[in-house]
């Protein structure tokens, strides 16, 4: 019988990414600088989204985004053109993710000096996003409507990883067989903390509420 070398490893293999995302949370937590991270499956309207917030809030606080894809820069073009911030598109070298190394190398290339709210478009996936910690203060994921009420027992790390799901698309509730109350019940159990908002990034519906928790959430960065 063939001799099998056997190892052990016995570090967290993430821990090396653990340690550069708390690092990040503490350098811009003391600049005032609140950082979220939003997730979701493609198609899902985080960009819609997105650019339908900042224009809420820029009188506000001043916002900068990032936006990662594995090519072109679509979203970070269509984000700075519907808003006029400042916004930097990543490419991961064809990886599913964004790791804390990887984000933070950005944010310094990016400058974030002149920021009060930093906001991350991570790539389209339910998988491997959810795998690694971005250093953001808040991690935030939309589910849309057409994806279906089932996700959260499909993708169970995603939804346990968030503090605020988005339920997306609510103006096309009436087409989609989606249970509101259904995907809720599933989300709790997996992440009783989890805040659960149903918004429309085309109406508008629900978004004042997610604006106000983000500009909570900033403030107590300055507690």
């Amino acid at each position: 019988m063939a001799e099998v070398k056997i190892i052990k490893l016995n570090e967290n293999i993430y821990a090396k990414n653990e340690d550069q995302a708390e690092q990040t949370r503490k350098d811009l937590a003391a600049k005032g600088i609140f950082f979220m991270n939003v997730m979701s499956s493609p198609g899902s309207g985080k960009t819609t989204m997105l650019s339908k917030l900042i224009n809420m809030m820029k009188d506000k606080v001043r916002i900068g985004e990032m936006d990662v894809d594995i090519q072109s820069t679509i979203d970070a073009q269509r984000v700075a053109d519907a808003t006029g911030v400042r916004s930097l598109q990543i490419h991961n070298g064809g990886l599913c993710h964004i790791d804390a190394e990887m984000t933070a190398n950005a944010i310094k290339e990016f400058g974030v000096e002149n920021l009060d709210v930093l906001i991350l478009e991570n790539i389209g996936n339910l998988v491997c996003p959810a795998e690694f910690d971005t250093g953001a203060h808040k991690n935030v994921m939309i589910l849309s409507v057409p994806e279906g009420d089932d996700k959260p027992l499909k993708y169970p790390l995603m939804f346990s990883k968030c503090d605020v799901i988005l339920i997306n698309k609510m103006d096309t509730l009436e087409y989609f067989d989606f249970d509101l109350e259904k995907a809720s019940s599933h989300i709790l159990k997996l992440n009783p903390d989890a805040k659960i908002m149903p918004i429309s990034a085309k109406t508008g519906e629900g978004m004042e509420q997610f604006a106000n928790w983000i500009l909570d959430e900033r403030a107590k960065l300055n507690k």
